[in-house]
């Protein structure tokens, strides 16, 4: 697993979102940026991290973030999951694993002593010149939107 890291430059990716229309890093560009990795949409910890930062997205807007959620499903499941919990961000439907590669967040993973590859839980910011300036590897599912606010 090769992750971006601080300092990093966040190569550009073009992914179909929700709604089925294209979304690119460069559609960001000037805006600081948050894009959360989840591993699949409407399971309980992905549900509790989705909602608690649709639960304080007013505020991450307020300190100028833009949110981008990423999984591997397709649109009709990213569609769903939006449109059941009312997220206000876009939900990227990223089956051919351009943006996960592009992150590095998939691989290797243990989940009841199985091993087998996945995406990997974890939080990019992004600076308005696309350079990533916070990695979030320890995520909190009910309580990530303060691990974003802090400084």
């Amino acid at each position: 697993m090769n992750t971006l890291k601080v300092g990093d430059k966040v190569p550009n990716f073009s992914v179909l979102n929700d709604q089925g229309k294209q979304v690119s890093l460069s559609d960001y560009k000037g805006k600081k940026l948050v894009v959360f990795f989840y591993p699949k949409a409407n399971t309980p910890g992905c549900t509790a991290e989705a909602c608690n930062l649709r639960d304080h997205y007013d505020l991450l807007k307020e300190k100028g973030y833009e949110l981008l959620g990423v999984s591997a499903d397709n649109v009709k499941k990213q569609e769903n999951f939006k449109s059941k919990y009312e997220f206000p961000f876009p939900l990227l439907a990223d089956e051919e694993k351009v943006v996960i590669n592009a992150f590095g967040v998939w691989g290797p993973k243990k989940f009841m002593g199985k091993e087998y590859d996945g995406i990997h839980r974890m939080t990019f910011l992004i600076n308005g010149n696309g350079i990533v300036e916070r990695v979030i590897d320890k995520v909190k599912t009910k309580d990530h939107a303060a691990q974003i606010l802090e400084d």
